[in-house]
């Protein structure tokens, strides 16, 4: 190859990159991040699909003030889930229902992690998924790490 050619080539490609720059790239909706999460759902390990209809999704841009003071948090962008409720290991038949379990998934902590990350978003998404739920059956972060290798 000529070097002039090379120099058509490499301008041809600047210009194709800068064409691909100016193409508005738009981050996942709240709808989007649900929509993965869902998918998610479907595909989760066998230890932890017998457990995830008691629990509420939710997916939100940031934890709460409150959620983010409490955990001693630096940066809302600090957590990319929660799991809000009463583990099963330490329910009771005798125990009055406060509220429905929640798995929280925070949007914009999600999407930073995966920009620095490379990861690909809906194995995270998956992820966090397992980690939350987890939680909610009462497994260690050990049994949740088994888990998902063997996924």
């Amino acid at each position: 190859m000529s070097l002039e050619h090379a120099g058509r080539l490499a301008l041809r490609t600047s210009r194709d990159m800068l064409d691909a720059m100016n193409t508005p790239i738009h981050a996942p909706s709240l709808d989007d991040i649900e929509a993965f999460a869902r998918r998610a759902l479907k595909m989760l390990p066998n230890e932890l699909t017998p457990h995830i209809d008691a629990v509420a999704l939710r997916v939100e841009d940031f934890p709460d003030t409150d959620i983010v003071r409490e955990m001693g948090l630096e940066s809302p962008l600090d957590l990319l889930g929660l799991y809000q409720g009463v583990s099963l290991d330490r329910k009771s038949v005798g125990d009055i229902v406060s509220g429905v379990d929640m798995v929280f998934l925070y949007r914009r902590p999600i999407l930073d992690y995966w920009c620095e990350s490379g990861e690909d978003l809906e194995h995270l998404i998956r992820h966090v998924l397992i980690h939350e739920i987890g939680h909610h059956v009462g497994f260690s972060d050990d049994d949740m790490d088994r888990i998902e290798a063997i996924a």
